[in-house]
């Protein structure tokens, strides 16, 4: 699944998170489905498999909320959910919206956590000059044609701010209606509502700047 943001032809950003098989996801629809209490059951009871059908589900959506969110240290904050994920399932009770939406919360204190943390250990950067010998055990130009609409798509999400940013994350990636968003943010549902649209417009603002002008010149 990839994300997407164009312009329409009324000028306003289409923001869309685009599976594979090419239709949208839609905020609030069940993605495991029917069996969806049966396979957190069978997880919490330390069935690997149903484990996993979670993990492959949430996974790619979690990682592209950290990505915005806890910048460099998406994948470290991905694993730290999961611990927390594991340990609190044989408490959860609920449908699967109100899951996701669990699970985005732990990651959303997690991202927190990490942020006060890195404010207190500044790192130092690593020159790229000493990782050139390091040999990559998958393909990255494959990758990273594969990726490249969604990485343009983050990148313009990472640009606004904060709180818009999560709250379309949350809309459009991780698929939660505005409730659920306002659970996981601790905002109304109505504020909820307001940054999403302040996002939108931001985003139209920014591809109406990129848009090239008559004779190729980009302003």
């Amino acid at each position: 699944m990839g994300l997407s943001i164009r312009r329409s032809v009324h000028g306003q950003p289409v923001v869309a998170a685009v599976p594979a098989h090419g239709r949208l996801p839609a905020a609030g629809r069940a993605m495991i489905g029917a069996s969806f209490h049966q396979v957190v059951a069978g997880a919490a009871a330390g069935d690997e498999g149903c484990f996993a059908v979670i993990w492959r589900e949430l996974q790619p959506a979690l990682l592209r909320y950290l990505r915005v969110v806890a910048r460099g240290a998406a994948e470290d904050v991905a694993s730290e959910t999961w611990v927390d994920v594991v340990q609190g399932l044989g408490h959860f009770h609920g449908d699967e919206q109100g899951f996701r939406a669990w699970v985005f919360t732990i990651a959303r204190h997690r991202a927190l956590d990490w942020q006060r943390h890195a404010a207190r250990n500044q790192a130092t950067p690593m020159p790229v000059e000493l990782l050139a010998d390091l040999a990559a055990g998958d393909d990255p130009a494959a990758a990273a044609l594969e990726t490249l609409a969604t990485e343009a798509a983050l990148e313009l999400l990472s640009d606004l701010p904060r709180a818009q940013a999560e709250v379309l994350l949350l809309r459009v990636v991780v698929g939660l209606d505005v409730g659920a968003v306002a659970s996981v943010v601790g905002k109304r549902p109505g504020a909820v509502r307001v940054l999403a649209h302040r996002g939108l417009r931001r985003l139209a603002e920014r591809l109406g700047a990129e848009a090239p002008v008559p004779g190729g010149v980009t302003p």
